[in-house]
């Protein structure tokens, strides 16, 4: 089905590099970390979609959670940046908007997730996001109606986006 949707990502910044040096072990056990991390602060507000590799993705679900969903995503990207592991480097990134949320697959072989335009562009925010930082969509940042006065505009050419994204930047003092 279509919704309004919030998503948000977060990625370990250098854990390729990371994982080459420690034991594997070790690196299991430091991204636990941060996946609990992750769920004990986003499942207050969202229901994590996927944790992939060294990154998760969370669906803020206005129908389904409650309102404010934009305010949680600002909030829950700075206290998931708190909480994260200190060996670790996090960059997040946020969108809302309109996506099918629902199952995908075929056969025995599906998946709940959101599909549309609003997860890319979250995705594309997280990848250009610096370590310690939050790259909020102009749709998350209007509708946050937070005073974010701190925060530095940008605006970014993103992998595989046609027009520029007018964007705001909230970094963190870890």
């Amino acid at each position: 089905m279509r919704i309004n949707v919030g998503v948000l990502f977060a990625d370990v910044r250098g854990f390729t590099s990371l994982a080459e040096q420690r034991d594997p072990d070790e690196t299991l056990a430091l991204l636990n970390r941060f996946y609990e991390a992750s769920i004990d602060v986003l499942c207050r507000h969202a229901i994590i979609d996927k944790l992939v590799g060294d990154q998760v993705m969370a669906l803020y679900l206005p129908q389904l959670l409650g309102p404010d969903a934009a305010h949680h995503m600002v909030a829950d990207a700075r206290d998931l940046l708190a909480a994260a592991p200190a060996e670790l480097d996090v960059g997040v990134g946020l969108d809302h908007g309109i996506a099918f949320v629902g199952n995908v697959g075929s056969g025995v072989v599906k998946d709940f997730t959101a599909i549309g335009d609003v997860v890319n562009t979250a995705a594309r925010l997280q990848a250009a996001a610096d370590s310690g930082e939050i790259l909020l969509s102009r749709r998350v940042h209007e509708l946050a109606e937070e005073d974010l006065s701190m925060a530095e505009s940008r605006v970014l050419t993103l992998k595989g986006k046609s027009e520029p994204e007018h964007v705001v930047a909230l970094s963190t003092n870890r």
